[in-house]
């Protein structure tokens, strides 16, 4: 985050993809410019938090308060990003990324390790929440399965009215890498990203872990369309 524009970048295991840029049109000192400029990030962000993305990295130089404003922005107008099941893991980085030189060396730097291992514990207790709401619901059109073949069932179908549409699909590492049948979970996993469904793969050694652990490793929410 600059003065006058913001960079968004897609930052995958191995590949960094720009995915915009957003300039102030007008001047920050401004209320009503700087409240638009804030609702351009989130409204370029709502794509990919569709996608299922909850890590949210912010970058800013030293001694600006760019990323404070923007996230304060976040919490009076966009209270769903902050709490509810949907909430994004928001960290701060000091720097800059406005070129793919800048952000590859933000990804290589420890502090970006340790960020994301944060953030990423923080989503999945995030859909831990989300499980735990779901197992504990009245509610007619939540579904919760817990074995392979009923995952398989609901993921592999087409979607349509009065089925089931899969969520979240949330595994152990152990449970994926004590199955004796690799290729059909690696093949579950792949249809299921093709499909937007919000996958996770977790330590077991985490709460979030453990947790999925008692429930048999595998467990997918999914919602009556």
């Amino acid at each position: 985050m600059e003065e006058t524009y913001s960079v968004l970048w897609k930052i995958f295991s191995r590949v960094v993809k720009l995915e915009n840029t957003i300039n102030l049109e007008g001047s920050r000192s401004n209320s009503k410019d700087l409240y638009n400029f804030h609702e351009s990030i989130v409204n370029a962000l709502r794509p990919t938090l569709k996608e299922g993305v909850r890590s949210i990295i912010l970058v800013s130089p030293p001694k600006t308060t760019f990323v404070a404003e923007f996230v304060e922005h976040v919490r009076q107008h966009h209270k769903w990003l902050v709490q509810g099941p949907n909430k994004a893991a928001f960290s701060q980085m000091t720097g800059s990324a406005n070129k793919l030189s800048q952000v590859a060396k933000l990804t290589k730097s420890s502090t970006f390790r340790q960020i994301i291992n944060l953030t990423a514990a923080e989503e999945t207790e995030n859909l831990i929440e989300v499980l735990e709401k779901r197992l504990n619901s009245s509610e007619k059109k939540s579904r919760v399965l817990f074995s392979l073949e009923e995952v398989e069932t609901v993921v592999l179908s087409k979607h349509k009215p009065g089925r089931l549409k899969p969520e979240y699909l949330l595994l152990t590492d152990k449970y994926l890498s004590d199955n004796r049948e690799k290729n059909r979970l690696h093949r579950l996993m792949q249809i299921a990203a093709n499909r937007k469904v919000k996958t996770r793969v977790v330590n077991v050694e985490s709460p979030a872990g453990v947790r999925l652990s008692q429930l048999g490793g595998i467990v997918c929410i999914a919602q009556l369309e």
